[in-house]
């Protein structure tokens, strides 16, 4: 496939992410709370191994500047703060959060949706294997929060079709981000530039949003498993580097 094929593919295949909700009305919300948990430790893990060892890495090959690189890496994190505070961006997975920023959800999540098909775009310019591991890393993050997205827009009164809907809609500004990204990227010279501020985006999602649900959970033994599967994380992204490597 050439590279905008490929990179179609892995916005839509992130656009459909947001389905999945429809799959845990048939689970307990215990079971739906263990899932969550497990998919936020793994999807923690490897979006900090990734950030580092794939992004980080890549762009100083690429660069060679690395005080240009962390700047940018910086910039990305803050911006990821500015994005969360003003629009409200929340996970919510214990479903408290209030009705009235159900919008403000699908709002925050479409804007950070179209920077993700972006950075899919980007990531596809510079090869194949790598935007493969940037999709992936990006799916890993968007299920657990489409799950939980999913339950909030529920509880702020929508119906199952009306939230299933909506998500999904919230969910294609990815594809438009990623047709854009293709065709300006290069052409404004953003595309090294995006590398290292979705790594920055990644580390404060992570750092954040993902990580600090381990404190909510009061059992100690539940909370080693979750970090379990934070460690699988890191090592299912080192492994993958390995093999692309070889």
């Amino acid at each position: 496939m050439n590279t905008l094929a490929w990179i179609l593919l892995a916005t839509i295949v992130n656009s459909l992410i947001s389905l999945v909700g429809v799959f845990t009305l048939a689970l307990s919300k215990e079971r739906v709370n263990r899932i969550i948990f497990a998919l936020v430790g793994f999807s923690a893990g490897a979006m900090l191994s990734g950030a580092f060892f794939h992004m980080i890495a890549e762009s100083i090959e690429m660069l060679g500047d690395t005080t240009q690189i962390f700047a940018f890496v910086f910039v990305g994190f803050i911006a990821f703060f500015v994005i969360e505070r003003g629009l409200h961006w929340h996970h919510c997975h214990d479903g408290n959060c209030p009705r009235q920023i159900t919008y403000l959800i699908l709002v925050g999540d479409g804007l950070h949706n179209f920077i993700d098909g972006l950075v899919i775009a980007a990531s596809f310019l510079v090869g194949t294997s790598f935007g493969i591991v940037t999709t992936i890393l990006i799916l890993g993050h968007e299920l657990p929060q489409e799950i939980g997205d999913f339950g909030v827009l529920l509880h702020g009164g929508f119906g199952r079709r009306k939230a299933l809907l909506y998500n999904f809609f919230s969910q294609t500004t990815s594809i438009v981000g990623g047709i854009i990204g293709f065709f300006f990227s290069e052409a404004i010279g953003i595309s090294q530039i995006l590398l290292p501020f979705a790594a920055g985006g990644f580390i404060y999602i992570a750092a954040s949003d993902l990580v600090p649900e381990f404190h909510r959970e009061g059992n100690l033994k539940k909370t080693a498993g979750y970090f379990v599967f934070f460690l699988l994380g890191i090592g299912f992204m080192l492994g993958l580097k390995l093999v692309l490597e070889n």
